[in-house]
């Protein structure tokens, strides 16, 4: 009774550890540039030229677009507090907050270009078959992304 106990114990060890290294293994990837792209290369069967140049179109805008994520986050946190003193205090300062709403249009502006940009550019690269496939994909992802490619 103990060694088949002891053996389901080291299995059940094993069958844990394999599973962790497993995921470990195949998702380390999936921080990297070339990680987060390859739903592209696949789902596409981009050629690798194809992939270096859409690779570099990302590495390219990459730090404007993380630039602009740091400035929604910020917009996010001032929105808030703003909500925050509302709450509090019962009351707006409309002027700061008209301010705020400008700011953040053209904040969202200036993201839907950048993305649109890049997308197009990406769309550049393919055949038009695949340009056809990413457009509708991206598209379906993002709603909006699609009204701005008509």
């Amino acid at each position: 009774m103990k060694r088949v106990l002891l053996t389901l114990l080291l299995g059940l060890a094993t069958g844990t550890a394999v599973h962790y290294a497993y995921f470990d293994f195949h998702h380390r990837g999936a921080d990297t540039l070339e990680g987060k792209l390859a739903w592209i290369r696949t789902e596409l069967n981009l050629s690798d030229a194809q992939f270096a140049r859409i690779s570099a179109l990302h590495q390219a805008s990459h730090p404007r677009l993380q630039h602009m994520a740091e400035q929604v986050a910020q917009m996010q946190a001032e929105f808030a507090e703003f909500e925050r003193t509302r709450r509090t205090n019962d009351r707006v300062n409309f002027l700061e907050f008209a301010r705020f709403v400008e700011s953040r249009r053209e904040l969202n502006r200036e993201c839907l270009d950048s993305t649109r940009q890049l997308v197009l550019a990406s769309a550049e690269v393919m055949t038009p078959e695949q340009r056809e496939r990413y457009i509708k994909l991206v598209a379906t992802a993002e709603p909006l992304m699609g009204a701005l490619m008509n």
